[in-house]
């Protein structure tokens, strides 16, 4: 982790669950550290939670992450306070309860606006920094292992996942396009996809927190892949890594 001591790291989603976590992790590592998040104070609280002495390394600014404007805002900022973006983690992501056949498209919109083009846009920035400066950061896509197979909710009866599995699929693809790119644009920044199981957040139903609660991940599971990952050797890429509870059923 010496490498990244001082260096800058944007995490979206930031103001509970995985990307609170990671905000957590990566200040305690040495980092300087801007939480994204629309529910800014939850992420200047964080500055509680962090080892002494590295309160003033953690940066709360607002975004959404689904509008364009907001996320070059946001960035805007970085690069001109900070000097730019070194590390990315994209973690921002919602989920609709009802049928996709019914649920109101505006909801669907929602889901692609934030899970999709939250990425695209936050991704655009972040690597462009990276490459003006010449720098071989790192982008980070917090994805799903329903983004790889699609679970049969009827079986349990349990809620549709509707549009939410589809766009986790595309952030799959979309971790191998980018890839390519990276390297054909002569860069060695690299790029990760991290698919948990199920993680107990704010986003998982209470049905399948209850139902799988003695086999669930928690936040600081995924926070402790995303150090890994970043931890490898300038050589070294870890394209997709899938993370389950011993005992998932999915």
């Amino acid at each position: 982790m010496e490498r990244w001591q001082n260096k800058v790291a944007v995490v979206t989603g930031a103001s509970s669950g995985i990307g609170a976590a990671v905000v957590k992790d990566l200040v305690n590592a040495g980092l300087i550290v801007v939480g994204l998040a629309r529910r800014v104070q939850r992420v200047e609280e964080l500055k509680e939670q962090v080892a002494k002495g590295k309160k003033e390394n953690l940066h709360a600014r607002q975004c959404d992450v689904s509008n364009e404007d907001s996320v070059n805002e946001a960035f805007d900022w970085i690069e001109k306070n900070l000097g730019g973006i070194d590390i990315l983690v994209n973690n921002a992501g919602i989920f609709r309860q009802g049928n996709l056949t019914e649920l109101d498209t505006n909801l669907v919109q929602e889901v692609l606006q934030t899970n999709v083009m939250g990425v695209v846009y936050c991704t655009k920035r972040a690597f462009k920094s990276m490459k003006e400066r010449n720098f071989n950061g790192h982008v980070l896509i917090i994805n799903s292992i329903v983004g790889h197979s699609v679970p049969n909710t009827s079986i349990l009866k349990a809620p549709s996942s509707n549009m939410y599995p589809p766009s986790k699929y595309a952030l799959t693809a979309m971790t191998e396009i980018y890839r390519q790119e990276f390297n054909s644009l002569e860069t060695k920044v690299k790029i990760t996809s991290i698919s948990p199981g199920l993680v107990s957040t704010e986003i998982v139903p209470d049905m399948y927190k209850e139902m799988m609660a003695d086999r669930i991940l928690q936040s600081e599971d995924i926070s402790n892949a995303v150090l890994f990952a970043i931890s490898t050797p300038p050589h070294v890429q870890i394209h997709e890594l899938t993370i389950k509870p011993v005992g998932e059923m999915f």
